[in-house]
């Protein structure tokens, strides 16, 4: 009732500014230029008038200055007959008429439009949403149940992770389970993995699997153009969520708001550190909000403020890796059923050739697989589809209409078959799986690996690694000749592993176990810019020279092995002009043909049903930087009139 009589008397104002402004409009208004009438009849016998205009009762006239004047007349019958006797020359046309329409048009009009601009900001400040008015509403969508909803059985790949959020849901649907010894649900959880790793998807599964209210928002949702809305609809949201509570709040990209503070530069007035404040705040401050869990996901930990990670807001952080094979496997199973396959497709092979694939990948190799599929009017998809989209998310679609010279060609499959006699040759290597000197993507060649699960390489492992990216650049001065630009990316790469050997391992005999080098990274960039020298000059000497011992063996290696084996190697290369593509077993079969893959006092290798690490490259754990997760194990050649500069991606990454 009290809202009733708020509204009834707001619109009892407006109607009274309407009315005073009504009267305003039609209040007549007098001209400046205008005479009395008295004056303009002594003008007129004093002979200062020289012609009149007569529109009905209006007269216009123009004095002996040239000064202009108008005036209203009565009906007075004498005022021709004075006009004419001062020589004043008389004009007279017909009054002007207005219609009735533009009379209407000109008095309402105005006023209609001021009442119409007032409903509709009126309307606009008592709505919500996303209205003119309303910028420090919220925008958090909650989740109806009219969508359709993902479950944890669309979920794989990540079961410890599907574990630490089940119990986030038992705690809401059965809280008595876990009080009865003292346990607290927690306030927050952060989701923390690679891009494409499903930590939107979980975030998803759990809307679909918690019987509570479900909030959704971007991070990037909060800050906007007018400096405080993103504190007020921060504020905003945890009110809702507590009308609604229990409830979860999901916040995705949250890194868009939760970067360090003190790093802009406006300091403790800037619009992200105000967002940032008032979201802390609201997740630990002196009001509680219990029942009201924040779930977060970001792919950018390591920039997110040190006070939102602590116990008390973020208080279990849940770590959604890339899957291994097993977790390959049931991913692909999940996309797998929604499209018919042939009687060949065999998912445990394709988990083990897709090494380093994450879920958004292993979603795309099916979706372009079934693409493929359609393109050539099959019914169903088969092996051979999914193994060419496999190779199409990695590098990208053939390129069989590039014209290419035969010399060009010849360059590629020596450089590729020396990648893969290296490869084979060497103990304690990962077998091959495909080589081909089909351009693709921005590539002419490349060479395909099946790394084995290793999740921290040894010395050995690295200068094998640099040993086979040499081995392109080695076979063109052995068999050819010469130097291409082909190896550029060899280089490059096995120039980082070096250096990461000497200055992040410890795996330099001369430097030590040491760190040399600082990494320096702009909080708003998210990556790194510079390394802070913190070693002398003639230290800088010593690990360039380290890097450069490490690279030249490997390489003065890669040859030797060559020229040892170059029957082997020339046998490949034609094979791979012959045919453009051969995999591992063929590789295999041509070697042992000639009796040849021996290395200088090894036994010959065969190689052996490994199973796989990654095809794509991982980005080193930040906080771990002993570790190397990195597994780009393909090697690709460009050629310098055909080729632009590669940009970076899956195939420059580092190791």
């Amino acid at each position: 009732m009290n809202q009733f009589y708020k509204n009834l008397a707001l619109w009892l104002v407006i109607g009274l500014i309407m009315i005073a402004l009504f009267q305003v409009f039609n209040r007549p208004q007098k001209d400046s230029r205008g005479i009395i009438f008295s004056d303009f009849v002594n003008m007129v016998e004093e002979g200062q008038v020289v012609e009149v205009l007569i529109l009905g009762d209006r007269i216009h006239g123009r004095l002996v200055g040239g000064k202009q004047f108008q005036t209203f007349t009565p009906k007075d019958p004498e005022l021709i007959g004075l006009l004419r006797s001062k020589g004043i020359r008389i004009s007279v046309e017909p009054p002007e008429q207005s219609s009735w329409y533009m009379n209407l048009l000109l008095t309402w009009f105005p006023m209609v439009l001021l009442l119409g601009i007032w409903i509709f900001f009126m309307r606009q400040m008592q709505a919500g949403g996303s209205k003119a008015l309303s910028f420090g509403k919220s925008k958090a969508r909650l989740l109806s149940d009219s969508k359709k909803k993902a479950t944890f059985k669309d979920v794989a790949g990540v079961d410890e992770a599907k574990e630490e959020l089940q119990e986030v849901i038992d705690f809401l649907t059965d809280p008595q389970k876990f009080q009865r010894l003292g346990g607290k649900i927690p306030k927050g959880v952060l989701l923390m993995g690679a891009p494409g790793t499903g930590k939107t998807l979980l975030a998803r599964a759990i809307a679909g699997e918690a019987d509570v209210p479900f909030f959704s928002i971007s991070g990037s949702d909060f800050v906007e153009m007018f400096v405080g809305v993103g504190a007020s609809r921060v504020r905003d949201l945890f009110e809702q969520g507590k009308k609604h509570a229990p409830c979860i709040i999901f916040i995705d990209e949250i890194d868009a708001v939760g970067r360090h503070r003190g790093a802009g530069l406006g300091g403790g007035h800037d619009e992200r550190e105000q967002t940032l404040n008032q979201l802390l705040v609201e997740m630990d401050g002196f009001e509680s909000n219990d029942g009201v869990i924040l779930i977060a996901a970001t792919n950018r930990p390591d920039v997110l403020d040190p006070a939102l990670l602590r116990p008390g807001r973020f208080d279990r952080q849940v770590v959604v890796p890339l899957p291994d094979v097993k977790g390959r496997e049931g991913i692909l199973s999940v996309h797998i059923k929604n499209i018919p396959c042939g009687s060949d497709v065999n998912i445990e092979t394709l988990a083990r050739g897709t090494p380093g694939f994450s879920g958004a990948q292993l979603a795309n190799m099916v979706n372009e697989a079934a693409l493929l599929a359609a393109r050539k009017n099959k019914k169903v998809v088969d092996m051979s589809d999914l193994e060419e989209s496999k190779y199409k998310v990695l590098m990208g679609r053939e390129r069989r209409s590039m014209v290419i010279s035969e010399e060009e060609k010849r360059d590629t499959a020596y450089h590729e078959a020396g990648h893969a006699l290296v490869a084979h040759v060497l103990p304690d290597t990962d077998p091959i799986d495909k080589v081909t000197i089909i351009p693709r993507g921005f590539a002419l060649g490349a060479t395909w690996h099946l790394p084995q699960e290793k999740y921290n390489k040894s010395k050995v492992d690295l200068l094998n690694e640099i040993t086979c990216l040499m081995g392109g650049r080695a076979a063109e001065e052995v068999v050819l000749d010469k130097l291409t630009k082909g190896a550029s990316n060899d280089i490059e790469r096995a120039t980082d592993i070096a250096r990461k050997m000497v200055c992040e391992y410890g795996m330099s005999d001369v430097m030590g176990p040491l760190s040399f080098g600082k990494r320096e990274e702009h909080i708003f960039l998210g990556r790194e810019i510079a390394k802070q020298k913190d070693y002398s000059d003639e230290t800088a000497m010593d690990i360039d020279r380290e890097i450069r011992q490490t690279v030249s063996q490997s390489y003065e290696k890669a040859k030797t092995i060559l020229v040892e084996n170059e029957e082997a190697l020339r046998a490949i290369a034609e094979s791979l002009l012959e045919r453009e593509t051969i995999d591992g077993s063929e590789i295999e079969t041509i070697i042992k043909a000639l009796g040849e893959g021996q290395a200088p006092g090894e036994t010959p290798q065969t190689p052996t049903a490994v199973e796989p690490e990654t095809l794509a490259s991982a980005t080193p754990s930040s906080t771990s930087p002993e570790r190397d997760d990195s597994d780009e194990e393909w090697s690709a050649d460009e050629g310098e009139e055909v080729i632009p500069p590669r940009p970076a991606g899956p195939t420059e990454a580092p190791v």
